[in-house]
């Protein structure tokens, strides 16, 4: 038996438990009952629960959900689309979201499967340097599609964006008018 201050009351018999913690208008839990005797504590249970629930939450809030974000080509995209939406994909990729390419073919497209391919293995080789491929193009009916994961860990982004921010801190600081401080000579001894 442990009291709630956490100091040992040694083995007693459940009633006498039962009303130390009574006593105390506490209550008696059961910490390990696989234990020869089995070893309870004296506490505040509702008080307990609470404070379990709050360490998970805040458990949750450090967690990371990762967010696939798809974008669509069609097998006859324009230069200027593929930028753009070439654009994207590091946008999400830099925000450490997977991104799931995709080209749907309709009617006559499915004879071209070749040029969506081509598409998709040009935007895995424009972003290689961002992403890791985790699914290389592959067809499922009429879409094809490849799935991109960032390549940089959470850590490693972290780190780059507080040293983005200390680096603006730096030059927003330092007046850009203000000329560099002179230095004084010293005089020799």
């Amino acid at each position: 038996m442990i009291d709630d201050d956490g100091n040992m009351l040694g083995i007693m018999p459940p009633y006498e438990a039962v009303k130390k913690a009574r006593e105390k208008s506490l209550d008696l839990v059961e910490i390990s009952p696989t234990a020869q005797p089995p070893v309870c504590r004296i506490m505040d249970y509702g008080k307990y629960l609470y404070q379990q629930e709050k360490k998970e939450r805040e458990a949750k809030k450090h967690q990371k959900t990762i967010t696939v974000k798809e974008v669509k080509f069609r097998i006859n995209v324009d230069d200027h689309d593929y930028e753009t939406k070439r654009n994207h994909v590091l946008r999400f990729l830099g925000e450490g979201d997977k991104v799931k390419a995709t080209i749907f073919f309709r009617g006559r497209e499915m004879t071209r499967t070749g040029l969506g391919r081509q598409i998709l293995e040009r935007l895995i080789k424009d972003v290689e340097s961002e992403s890791i491929v985790e699914f290389r193009p592959r067809q499922e009916g009429n879409t094809l599609h490849a799935i991109l994961a960032p390549k940089k860990s959470d850590k490693e982004r972290e780190k780059e964006r507080e040293k983005e921010k200390k680096l603006k801190a730096a030059a927003q600081s330092a007046p850009a008018d203000a000329p560099p401080p002179a230095q004084v000579a010293k005089p020799a001894s």
